[in-house]
């Protein structure tokens, strides 16, 4: 009975998950649609963010390779955030031959306005929560974005193209 208990919750969790992606995917097609860029426009300023954010920043090859896109792709997707002022290069401070892709000033300015109201009402929805609530749910998320990275690293969830 008890592992019946974990298999629902799992699944209430994997649900959740489902809904949360949904969701987000919305927002950002709104957020995406007001500042007239494409979906892999989107796509490619969250990816910098993110990995900006984590202290990693990206190259344009390696931004390239996390959406699928080929070499010219991702060039004229890139020249096409920078004039629009969401992307800039940047050199590597530990390789000036590198050069990295950060969010632009105008690029965060933009998201910060449209995301603010979002983040009032996250807050408010995790007011009632105690912190211990909110420790838990991190190690949660953390546990999902593993088995995220672990599928998609190990092909399992890679079409064969023959």
């Amino acid at each position: 009975m008890q592992q019946e208990a974990r298999a629902e919750l799992e699944a209430l969790i994997a649900g959740d998950v489902r809904a949360l992606t949904a969701e987000s995917d919305r927002i950002g097609h709104d957020f995406a649609g007001l500042h007239a860029l494409t979906a892999n426009d989107f796509r490619a300023l969250l990816h910098v963010m993110v990995a900006e954010t984590a202290g990693e920043p990206l190259t344009a090859g390696e931004l390239g390779r996390r959406m699928g896109l080929s070499g010219a792709g991702i060039t004229y997707l890139v020249e096409r955030m920078e004039t629009s002022g969401h992307l800039l290069r940047d050199s590597d401070p530990a390789d000036r031959r590198k050069v990295m892709l950060r969010v632009a000033e105008h690029g965060m300015d933009v998201a910060g306005e449209f995301f603010a109201p979002l983040a009032a009402h996250t807050s408010a929805a995790l007011a009632g929560l105690s912190d211990s609530d909110l420790v838990a749910a991190h190690r949660v998320f953390g546990a999902l974005i593993d088995a995220m990275v672990a599928f998609r690293s190990d092909g399992s969830g890679r079409v064969d193209n023959r």
